[in-house]
């Protein structure tokens, strides 16, 4: 018998790996498909259809800012309630309340009323932080959770990829049935809403059984693990910061430097999405053969160097391929730290854990968001992915620097 080549072992490695993930942790991350979807889709049609109807690059960035500085005023109390109260119910309201979110952008046009349903898709994304990481981790250990979150990562940007890619179909419908752009755009997102509805029923139904372990308020102090979650987001906090000046505004900026529209951004994103979440497949072997700190900035520097390029990109064309190379290398480090964290923190703070993590990202992200809105609106082009870089190379330093001797221990 020949030996194995290193891909064939890797392959298995890989396969061995996701195998290895508990059964309820599977449906859990395939029972949010419906909700990421409509997410994906709606992502797009804020970003990029939106500019398209007249409102400017400035009110995109409000409504992805407030539904940030939501999630910012939220995250933090969730997650201190999800730890003492049960992190299952705090997810499952906060699934709940997305598909009104959804509808308010459905059937309005007013900034008011826009502004507010960001506000509610705020805290649903914060009750859903507060909690997923907690419960993936509380269900896994150490020699499954890279396995684990790498496959919430691979299916939800996957589904989300699926959402972004939507918009390639309309133009064949508007001709087909004499609809107008509007009409479509709005049934599709309505259709989404209803079937959105659809992941806290069946999400509850799964965990019907599902006991946790809670914590009495008197028994919470802070210890050795929430110095290491303080360093840990410091870091990742540049990074939010950096990605706000441009990553959320990619379709706008798009629109404005290469006049792309959602028809076409919408699925370049979609295949950002796969992309990412292919990517993500060989993410646990990576950690395995390199160590998970190394496995991390390896990727992320690579990204940051094509992120840094399109600044100078001359045509729509490159700027796809050198984005998606980007967005692929940036994200197979995501699973990696989303599990690094949770394996840093005790089991009893995770959910507090992960909502602070998220909070200080999410933070200076969203008033980086409005800059980069505004900057894209004077039609200056390059300034925001100078920023984005200079922020990556800052955190990624300091990352490597203060976590290459840590390894995850629960």
């Amino acid at each position: 018998m020949e030996p194995k080549s290193e891909a064939e072992k890797a392959k298995k490695s890989i396969l061995e790996e996701f195998a290895a993930v508990p059964y309820k942790v599977r449906w859990l991350v395939y029972l949010t498909v419906p909700q990421s979807l409509a997410f994906g889709y709606l992502v797009v049609l804020i970003s990029a259809y939106f500019p398209e109807t007249g409102f400017s690059a400035g009110d995109v960035g409000l409504l992805i800012a407030v539904s940030g500085m939501t999630f910012v005023a939220g995250g933090i109390p969730l997650g201190i309630l999800a730890d003492r109260k049960g992190r299952k119910w705090i997810l499952l309201i906060g699934m709940a309340i997305t598909t009104p979110a959804i509808m308010v952008f459905a059937f309005t046009r007013d900034m008011g009323w826009l502004l507010f349903a960001s506000f509610i898709a705020g805290l649903s994304e914060g009750a859903f932080m507060a909690t997923w990481n907690a419960l993936i981790a509380d269900q896994t250990g150490t020699h499954n959770r890279n396995a684990a979150f790498s496959l919430s990562f691979i299916v939800g940007t996957v589904a989300f990829g699926l959402g972004f890619a939507l918009p390639i179909m309309f133009p064949t419908i508007e001709s087909a049935m004499g609809w107008d752009s509007e009409s479509v755009h709005m049934m599709t997102l309505i259709l989404l809403g209803l079937v959105s509805a659809s992941s806290p029923v069946a999400v509850w139904w799964l965990l019907r059984d599902y006991k946790e372990e809670v914590r009495e308020w008197k028994k919470y102090t802070w210890g050795p693990s929430m110095r290491r979650l303080l360093k840990f987001s410091g870091i990742n906090s540049l990074i939010g910061l950096g990605a706000g000046f441009i990553i959320p505004l990619i379709p706008t900026w798009l629109l404005l430097r290469f006049d792309i529209q959602d028809s076409v951004s919408g699925p370049l994103l979609a295949l950002a999405s796969i992309t990412m979440g292919v990517g993500a497949i060989g993410s646990a072997y990576l950690a395995k053969k390199h160590g998970m700190v190394r496995a991390i900035v390896m990727t992320s520097s690579l990204s940051t160097i094509f992120m840094f390029s399109l600044a100078f990109i001359p045509n729509a064309a490159l700027a796809a391929a050198f984005y998606l190379v980007r967005a692929a290398l940036m994200n197979m480090g995501v699973p990696l730290l989303d599990s690094f964290l949770m394996g840093i923190i005790s089991k009893e703070e995770r959910g507090l854990a992960s909502a602070i993590n998220s909070v200080i990202w999410r933070l200076p992200n969203s008033a980086s968001t409005v800059v980069g809105g505004m900057l894209l609106a004077e039609g200056i082009y390059d300034i925001p992915f100078f920023l984005a870089t200079g922020f990556y190379v800052t955190a990624l330093v300091l990352f490597y620097a203060v976590f290459k001797d840590v390894k995850p221990s629960t």
